[in-house]
């Protein structure tokens, strides 16, 4: 794969000099985080049940987002390819083929780990060619999911960041992300930081089957509770919710309450979205656990990834009613895209931010 000479465990002709790129190998953790490590021949699609960590060395570190996105942001920092997690509908999917890998299994189990991130940051924030913009995180793979509890990147992603004020967001389902506080806390005295976590519903039985590597919904509401006792301000993005599982008024009205109990800053909701990759993924799932719902899926989504506008409409008035009852401010609107984490400005008073 074309991929294959920037793994870390490459013998092969590297394309850079490696030793510029990673002068010091960082501390790490003492354990492998469920992922093992893989044999010493090329990584093959759909090959292999067990996760694995391929380490690799990347080349760039901060990424231009393409100009025809629909996203409140320019650039972002992915240090993960690939996810643990596994939900079922992540619309990242689709990136592991562009590393000839397949977007179901092995974008839940062949996990990308760019293990020279911190310090190519440094040299990329440093550059006089750097302007100084916010950069994003979380918003293609989750920079908390399990590997990050053995290769430690963010640490010193968010001491880059610090150290140079650049303001940054992150978005995550994952509680390693309360391991880092003290450090967001000091990049915050310095710059714009904003924190969301992604929370859809509180239905244990829907987590459990659609999000199997994330913690539990009343964990994530944990973390916006410890950020908000921290002084850190922590948006939840009520995402996505999912047609004829997770859409009822009830269902919505208790994750609202919980949301607003937790102390978060700022709600967005956003309905399923199913683009390529993901949508055969999510609809092979549906098919497998909720055979009953698959006409309708295939009515709500007959004509492309969003579902129609009176649908989204009505899930997001469902949202704004409970968000009144529970003494969250009403919000904007529903997003309808792959979100940015929240703006490094704090929202308005009274208002839910688009995040």
């Amino acid at each position: 794969m074309r991929w294959e000479g920037l793994r870390d465990d490459s013998t092969a002709p590297a394309l850079f000099d490696r030793a510029a790129v990673a002068p010091a190998e960082p501390a790490r953790g003492t354990g492998r985080a469920g992922l093992s490590a893989p044999g010493p021949g090329p990584i093959q699609a759909g090959q292999g049940d067990s996760p694995v960590a391929v380490e690799i060395r990347a080349r760039s570190i901060i990424n231009r987002v393409p100009g025809e996105s629909q996203v409140p942001f320019r650039w972002t920092v992915n240090p993960y390819r690939g996810c643990s997690h596994a939900c079922v509908y992540c619309f990242a999917r689709r990136t592991h083929t562009y590393l000839d890998l397949d977007p179901g299994h092995d974008f839940d189990t062949k996990i990308m780990v760019k293990v020279n991130a911190g310090e190519l940051l440094r040299r990329e924030l440093a550059h006089p060619r750097w302007s100084g913009e916010p950069i994003a995180m979380g918003t293609n793979t989750d920079p908390y999911q399990r590997a990050e509890g053995r290769y430690r990147l963010m640490p010193e992603i968010i001491a880059a960041l610090r150290d140079f004020a650049n303001p940054f967001s992150i978005l995550t389902k994952g509680r390693l992300i309360l391991r880092d506080l003290h450090l967001l806390e000091q990049a915050a005295r310095v710059t714009d930081v904003g924190l969301a976590v992604s929370v859809g519903s509180l239905d244990e039985s829907v987590w459990r089957s659609v999000e199997p590597g994330t913690p539990r919904p009343a964990s994530r509401l944990d973390v916006v509770r410890r950020c908000a006792d921290r002084g850190l301000r922590c948006s939840v993005l009520m995402a996505p919710i999912l047609p004829g599982l997770t859409d009822s008024p009830e269902q919505i009205d208790a994750t609202v309450a919980a949301i607003a109990a937790a102390g978060a800053a700022s709600l967005t909701p956003i309905t399923l979205h199913l683009r390529p990759g993901a949508r055969e993924w999510y609809l092979a799932w549906l098919a497998r656990e909720h055979p009953r719902l698959v006409p309708r899926y295939r009515e709500l989504y007959r004509r492309g990834a969003y579902a129609p506008k009176p649908y989204r409409a009505l899930v997001a008035a469902r949202v704004h009613e409970a968000a009144r009852r529970h003494g969250l401010a009403r919000p904007a609107g529903s997003a309808d895209h792959r979100p940015a984490p929240p703006a490094t400005q704090p929202p308005p008073t009274g208002q839910l931010a688009l995040i």
